[in-house]
């Protein structure tokens, strides 16, 4: 296997086509002709590929046959978003009477997807603390069938410590979903650590231009075909141009991870020094270049919140992350509105919690801003 810089580049399967472009065109149809009968009865029998966009597209599998690649998955399934890749991967595996135990500083989509639509399908959720992996133990009861987090969390950046949750998994003999969207292929690949599926809001870094939505979901063969189809028969399949728009952003996410974490670790490093900044979050220990392009921030009592965000000039206010362009959010506002007051409050998700996402400008301009900021909001 190449280095994951060239590999990115270069494991986009094209389909075998008559005219030889470089790049996969964009099969922007509903629909696949067949000559006859028997061709289109071949179909069914397995000896065609493509029959209803909605069922499979030459730009839907070339993005997931893409990722499941960088993951060193064997085999992957793209959907509309994130949140149904989660949901497609978790209907794989439970079923009403059914429980899971989930990560319980999930990103609040995904907490309230687990919390709220499953109890409708019978299915039990329990959230608890999955840095203390003895709560996670403790939570399992007979009919659990599913452990869930994600391999970096949303928004404060616990780290999850994958080998041991998996252990955990294997001893109890139940199957593994981590949700991998903050850290990328470029800094984990859980699936090579024993998960067994693994789902990307591809919207984020996969796609990294912000000018996209969609889902990815690789692992299992055995299980993503489970997963496919969830995603047919729910409908919650991705758009041609969407996958193609994803596919041609996703050729530059070693490019952009590198940039982007570097200039994440250097602002992590100026925030912790500024005596405004009560807390700083970031996986510091994981490597001189940090891991992941999130930083996370608890501003201090000497910061008017309202008069930061008014005084971040060149820099976006946006519910989302991952793009080229730094951007911030406010969770409590946005990404974790849905998680109940006491929830947020024992994870330590105040009202002064800001989640930065960097991107890939020089790092003293994005230092500059936010110090610049904190500086003009001060009481």
């Amino acid at each position: 296997m190449a280095r994951f810089e060239t590999e990115v580049l270069h494991n986009v399967k094209k389909g075998k086509l008559p005219i030889k472009s470089k790049v996969t065109p964009i099969y922007q149809t509903t629909a696949f002709t067949f000559s006859d009968l028997d061709e289109l009865e071949g179909y069914y029998q397995g000896q065609g590929n493509y029959l209803y966009s909605r069922v499979g597209n030459p730009n839907t599998d070339e993005l997931a046959e893409a990722v499941a690649g960088l993951e060193a998955a064997p085999a992957g399934v793209t959907t509309s978003s994130g949140l149904s890749a989660i949901m497609a991967g978790v209907l794989a595996i439970v079923k009403n009477g059914d429980h899971i135990v989930a990560a319980e500083d999930l990103y609040g989509g995904s907490f309230q997807l687990l919390k709220e639509e499953l109890n409708q399908f019978g299915i039990e959720v329990t959230f608890v603390a999955f840095n203390e992996l003895e709560q996670v133990e403790a939570a399992i009861k007979p009919n659990t069938k599913l452990l869930y987090t994600e391999s970096i969390t949303n928004p404060l950046l616990r780290v999850q410590d994958i080998e041991e949750f998996v252990e955990i998994a294997k001893k109890h003999e139940l199957i593994t979903l981590v949700d991998n969207t903050f850290a990328t292929p470029y800094h984990c690949q859980p699936y090579t650590k024993g998960v067994d599926l693994v789902v990307h809001s591809a919207t984020k870094y996969i796609g990294g231009h912000s000018d996209v939505t969609a889902g990815v979901l690789v692992g299992r063969a055995d299980l993503i075909e489970k997963a496919r189809a969830k995603v047919v028969n729910l409908g919650t399949n991705v758009s041609p141009i969407e996958a193609w728009l994803t596919t041609r952003g996703l050729k530059t996410l070693a490019l952009r991870m590198e940039r982007q974490s570097k200039n994440a670790r250097a602002l992590a490093d100026a925030l912790v020094k500024n005596p405004a900044v009560k807390n700083v979050y970031y996986p510091f220990e994981q490597g001189e270049n940090g891991y992941g392009a999130i930083v996370t921030i608890e501003l201090g009592n000497t910061v008017d919140v309202n008069e930061f965000f008014k005084n971040l000039s060149w820099v976006k206010i946006a519910p989302t992350l991952a793009g080229v362009e730094t951007s911030v959010s406010h969770p409590v506002i946005t990404s974790h509105r849905a998680l109940p007051q006491e929830a947020r409050d024992a994870l330590g998700i105040t009202f002064e919690v800001v989640r930065i996402s960097v991107g890939i400008e020089h790092a003293e301009d994005v230092i500059e801003i936010f110090e610049q900021a904190i500086a003009s909001a001060l009481k």
